[in-house]
């Protein structure tokens, strides 16, 4: 079940804040970045947490909360999100856990935490659990980052798309938690290299 995104906030204070990052994410220009996806980003780092899944929660949480607060399909998304978090939480949160949720967010943009780096590992496994997700919600998330990207032509975003896809696919481990290695890996993967090879089908 996915979570209550108003009581979800993980601050007692900055409302307005939480409120302007939601109608961010409620955007109908949206596709898949949207208020499902954050939803979705904070129950898995739920589920990694009730797995046993060590990390600090407040951090990866806001940094969940704003790591796609910009999305427009243009580069730089993830910085500019970042600098939405830089110039929001010092007024909520102490100087050490702004840093911390800045780095987080703009750790997204490669999804490639070191392996010492609990929180940015569990970051990275929460946002990119999508990819083991059953064949019906993966079909859904595929076509909805397709409306995302719809001011592009279907080679260019065919393209650059399998690009993204082998990029992951390169990574010796597409996650880092113990968890989410043994129960996302393999699906995730599955799932990751049949898209690419159609897509690789149509570049032919």
């Amino acid at each position: 079940m996915l979570p209550d995104l108003i009581s979800a906030w993980p601050l007692d204070a900055g409302h307005d804040v939480r409120d302007e990052v939601l109608a961010a994410y409620a955007d109908p220009e949206r596709g898949y970045h949207d208020t499902t996806h954050l939803a979705e980003v904070l129950g898995r780092i739920e589920a990694l947490a009730q797995a046993g899944t060590t990390f600090e929660r407040l951090p990866v949480l806001l940094a969940a909360w704003f790591h796609d607060s910009v999305y427009d399909g243009e580069r730089d998304a993830e910085e500019r999100s970042a600098a939405w978090a830089e110039e929001s939480l010092p007024a909520l949160c102490d100087a050490a856990t702004v840093a911390e949720v800045v780095r987080l967010v703009r750790l997204t943009e490669t999804h490639r935490p070191e392996e010492g780096d609990a929180e940015g590992c569990a970051l990275s496994d929460a946002d990119l659990g999508i990819l083991a997700a059953p064949a019906q919600r993966y079909a859904a998330y595929v076509a909805a980052v397709r409306t995302e990207y719809a001011h592009l032509d279907d080679a260019t975003f065919t393209e650059g798309r399998a690009l993204v896809l082998a990029d992951l696919l390169d990574k010796p481990r597409l996650f880092h938690t113990g968890f989410a290695v043994e129960h996302w890996e393999a699906p995730a993967r599955a799932n990751a290299s049949r898209e690419l090879d159609e897509l690789r089908a149509l570049l032919v």
